[in-house]
């Protein structure tokens, strides 16, 4: 029992570090590799270039603006409704669990359970901001 409660205290000791340091461990996220995943997993729906909208809309520049807010894309009304910001923790958790952070959205992606794939990725995301 001393071993679970000890091992238990060490994961929370380490989950709070990483919480606590958030910003700094999604920095570190690598963005080459981040782009090759953005290729295999979500280019066949999103776009890169502003404006053009495929199955999902474009995500060029959609770090720190509004869920649902990217002009010529109808969004589902929940995602609408969640009043999300694209930041680091929005982007992890829905990236994680598309519709579990977001009851019906339309996004029909079951999530990317790497938190080192998710980093990668949002560091790409955080690359497009400029577009």
């Amino acid at each position: 029992m001393l071993k679970y409660i000890q091992k238990a205290a060490i994961w929370t000791g380490l989950t709070a570090g990483f919480v606590l340091s958030a910003g700094q461990a999604w920095a570190a996220g690598n963005t080459a590799a981040g782009a090759q995943l953005f290729q295999s997993q979500c280019a066949m729906c999103h776009a890169t270039t502003p404006g053009m909208a495929g199955i999902g809309p474009s995500l060029a520049g959609v770090y720190g603006e509004p869920a649902a807010s990217t002009a010529g894309y109808d969004f589902s009304p929940a995602l609408k409704s969640a009043h999300l910001v694209w930041n680091v923790a929005t982007l992890n958790k829905f990236l994680k669990s598309p519709q579990s952070t977001v009851p019906g959205t339309k996004m029909p992606y079951s999530g990317l359970p790497s938190v080192g794939q998710r980093a990668d990725l949002i560091a790409y995301l955080v690359s497009l901001k400029g577009k």
